[in-house]
């Protein structure tokens, strides 16, 4: 398949099938990762960062960073296209029969069903960033869904990421615990963190 195509296409399932929110597209960016070997675990991470700290939805974001890592302008453009059309389908099909779904029954039902699955696709992203940051545990089986298989690379020594753990501990305790810095704008915390990202990158810690 054209790689064009097939970013329209994986994004296009993404954006059907994401309900919940930016996050709740993570374990299917995980998936096309894996399946078409566009990029690794450690790079979506990376491009999360990215893409939380640039102004716009994540998930919008995500698409356009990942269309342009594989194929440049127009592959951006195609994935992102492709990550808001289901979007707009339903939104027109919403809007055209409004009155109706208002008050629908099934249509709150649905809604109140999709909740727990939100959540779960939520959980799920959740537990990828913290295996990925706060430990040396990696998924070995990533296509066996919730029967994954995991290993210690690095040992039982790798168990946990002493460095994710103390950045996320100074980072907690900056900003619940110290009145001067707590109620700095975020976006002094994600400039902090990147600075720090870049110097544990240079010095190959």
């Amino acid at each position: 398949m054209n790689i064009y195509l097939r970013l329209y296409y994986e994004f296009f399932k993404t954006g059907l099938f994401a309900i919940g929110g930016g996050m709740a597209t993570l374990p299917f960016l995980h998936d096309i990762g894996q399946t078409t070997g566009w990029y690794t675990q450690a790079q979506l991470m990376n491009m999360l960062a990215v893409s939380e700290s640039t102004p716009g939805p994540i998930g919008i974001n995500m698409a356009t960073y990942v269309g342009y890592t594989v194929g440049g302008i127009p592959g951006a453009l195609i994935a992102t296209i492709g990550e808001v059309t289901p979007s707009i389908i339903v939104i027109l099909i919403v809007a055209m029969m409004l009155k109706k779904f208002r008050d629908s029954k099934y249509v709150n039902d649905a809604f109140y069903g999709l909740r727990p699955a939100s959540t779960g696709l939520i959980g799920a992203a959740c537990v990828s960033v913290i295996l990925e940051v706060l430990t040396g545990i990696e998924v070995v089986t990533p296509e066996a869904g919730i029967l994954n298989s995991f290993a210690l690379p690095g040992g039982w020594g790798s168990l946990v990421s002493w460095r994710g753990l103390a950045l996320a501990a100074v980072l907690l305790v900056l900003t619940n615990g110290v009145k001067k810095v707590k109620d700095w704008h975020p976006i002094v915390f994600i400039g902090i963190s990147a600075v720090v990202g870049v110097a544990f990158g240079f010095a190959g810690i």
